[in-house]
């Protein structure tokens, strides 16, 4: 048994998330702006399959990617170097927020449905309106190819989800953000769980009282000035792999 969380109740501990399912602490029948944000600073996440409640998360361990572990194999580097030069593709901050999760909430192999449900696309594209998400978008001429999107909380990026149209789209996307975080001295990123593609990139797993510990101090922290990306393309921070 899990609690049920009422509007305006705080969010149990999480010691007390289940060990099986790995991290699940609780349920509520909504998802808003304000209530991820509370979830994001304790260490939490929502996560849930069609036709369920809000199923809310705190896994042990932790996958994170540490940005200065971050691998691009031989073959991705150079197309991140050849993209620094051409620009065949743009990867650009915050232009189509909305598309790049509608994207990410398209059907997969695999899957019957997705958890980016429109209550979930509301709450986040809220939050972006309040400057606390942000999309990474990889384009070709006008086609959105590829990107990601999460939150930013302080000097904390929490990784949502991704989407690639073509090959190799949503890892130009991370690498590009990797840079950026390097640059604003962001030293993780949340990846919620693990996954072996994840970890093909220098994902790996660390206990969750870590993962709170940083969280807590990184999320206090300045936030990072996105703004000052949106102007332009961000193909040169390529350029340094």
């Amino acid at each position: 048994m899990i609690p049920w969380l009422r509007p305006g109740a705080p969010f149990p501990s999480v010691t007390r998330a289940l060990r099986q399912p790995n991290g699940l602490l609780c349920a509520s029948i909504d998802v808003t702006a304000d209530r991820l944000v509370e979830a994001y600073r304790s260490g939490i996440f929502p996560w849930y399959g069609p036709g369920e409640p809000v199923l809310w998360w705190s896994p042990d361990p932790r996958m994170v990617l540490v940005t200065d572990e971050f691998i691009a194999r031989r073959s991705l580097c150079k197309k991140l170097r050849s993209l620094a030069k051409d620009e065949t593709w743009q990867i650009r901050i915050d232009t189509s927020f909305g598309a790049v999760m509608r994207a990410c909430a398209e059907p997969r192999p695999g899957q019957d449905g997705t958890w980016i449900t429109e209550p979930i696309v509301n709450a986040y594209g809220t939050l972006h309106r309040q400057g606390l998400a942000h999309s990474v978008e990889v384009w070709d001429g006008k086609a959105l190819v590829g990107g990601l999107y999460g939150v930013s909380i302080g000097r904390m990026f929490y990784g949502e989800s991704m989407f690639t149209r073509v090959a190799d789209a949503s890892k130009v996307a991370l690498a590009t953000l990797v840079r950026l975080l390097l640059a604003e001295k962001v030293p993780v990123i949340d990846c919620q769980q693990n996954t072996s593609h994840l970890a093909s990139l220098g994902g790996r797993e660390i206990p969750r009282v870590d993962f709170l510990a940083h969280v807590a101090k990184a999320a206090r922290e300045q936030p990072v000035d996105w703004k000052q990306y949106t102007a332009t393309p961000l193909n040169q921070l390529l350029s340094a792999y």
